[in-house]
């Protein structure tokens, strides 16, 4: 539960936090570039999660998390295809695709993060503590 909860204050702090980066944006040009930008950096921070959880995973929970991450992957892109498709053909819809990509993926990456700092006991934690 406190995993739940700490990833719920991570996305709606880090949703916060990009959407003010594309304040000065002035026409869609520069709207749908900037979300590419959000994109790129949630895509970093949701790389640099799994990288530490892979390295931190046993051996036999690496095949699980690999498999696992490459189909949220499949399921994320289905999902913004989908929410996007509304504006298909529209100067919007890069934006509307970059802002769906995005805001899954910082979930994802504060679900990753919650893996990272489980605490002692929690058996429903796939990685062990740091050392």
């Amino acid at each position: 539960m406190k995993r739940l909860l700490l990833g719920a204050g991570i996305l709606l702090l880090s949703s916060a936090a990009l959407a003010d980066d594309c304040g000065n944006a002035n026409n869609q040009i520069e709207m749908n570039t900037c979300a590419a930008n959000q994109l790129k950096a949630a895509d970093s921070k949701l790389n640099a999660a799994y990288g530490t959880a892979m390295k931190r995973a046993p051996e036999a929970t690496k095949t699980l998390l690999r498999t696992a991450q490459q189909k949220w992957i499949a399921l994320r892109d289905a999902d913004c295809a989908l929410i996007s498709s509304g504006t298909e053909g529209g100067s919007i819809q890069p934006m509307i695709h970059a802002q769906c990509l995005t805001d899954k993926t910082v979930e994802r990456t504060a679900w990753l993060e919650s893996l990272l700092n489980c605490e002692e006991g929690d058996l429903s934690c796939p990685l062990p503590p740091p050392h």
